[in-house]
């Protein structure tokens, strides 16, 4: 407990770190993405989204705009790569709530392709950041498909992540380290 010079009494049992507020889950992971890219550990990126380009204002090539375009196809997830010969596709979802993440975030072609990918022995996952508490959860696709199986519920909630997920370390090089979470689960049989 805290007594600020106003009177005013501040109890800071439960301290929550502010400091990447504002940082977006995407950014942090295509910079993590950049960092095991040059250091040799993985080759994973941020897959395109598929448009189709209808109207360019084109002035001039170096100020060329793209001013009407369209989603060719629903995009599957956000990111794919391979890790140790291990060929690894992830959504990642972001949200401000403090109690859980709507399902309907996750749509029905990205747990289609989900469930494609760990039909020809990939490893799938979602990464899902809670921005209220700065912690950024991993949850392997047959965790989240039993979740959904066993539901009716639409949205998991945040206890569940606390019991179900694994909590991504976070350090100034490494924004979202979940390739540590895919070692430890590899060493302990997991996956």
């Amino acid at each position: 407990m805290i007594n600020y010079p106003n009177r005013k009494s501040v109890n800071h049992s439960k301290v929550i770190n502010y400091s990447r507020r504002g940082m977006s889950l995407e950014e942090d992971l295509n910079l993590t993405n950049k960092y095991y890219l040059e250091v040799d550990r993985a080759v994973i990126y941020k897959k395109p989204t598929p448009i189709t380009i209808v109207d360019v204002d084109y002035k001039s090539r170096s100020t060329a705009k793209i001013t009407e375009a369209y989603f060719q196809t629903p995009s599957t997830t956000d990111y794919n790569g391979i890790y140790q010969g291990l060929y690894l596709d992830f959504e990642a979802k972001e949200t401000s709530s403090k109690t859980s993440l709507v399902l309907a975030m996750i749509h029905p072609h990205q747990l289609e392709h989900m469930k494609k990918i760990l039909n020809h022995k990939g490893i799938a996952f979602i990464i899902v950041r809670f921005s209220y508490y700065d912690e950024t959860y991993l949850i392997f696709a047959k965790d989240l498909f039993e979740f959904i199986n066993s539901t009716k519920r639409k949205s998991i909630p945040y206890s569940w992540f606390k019991e179900k997920g694994i909590l991504i370390p976070y350090s100034y090089q490494i924004k979202v380290d979940y390739l540590s979470v895919i070692d430890s689960h590899i060493v302990g049989g997991k996956i």
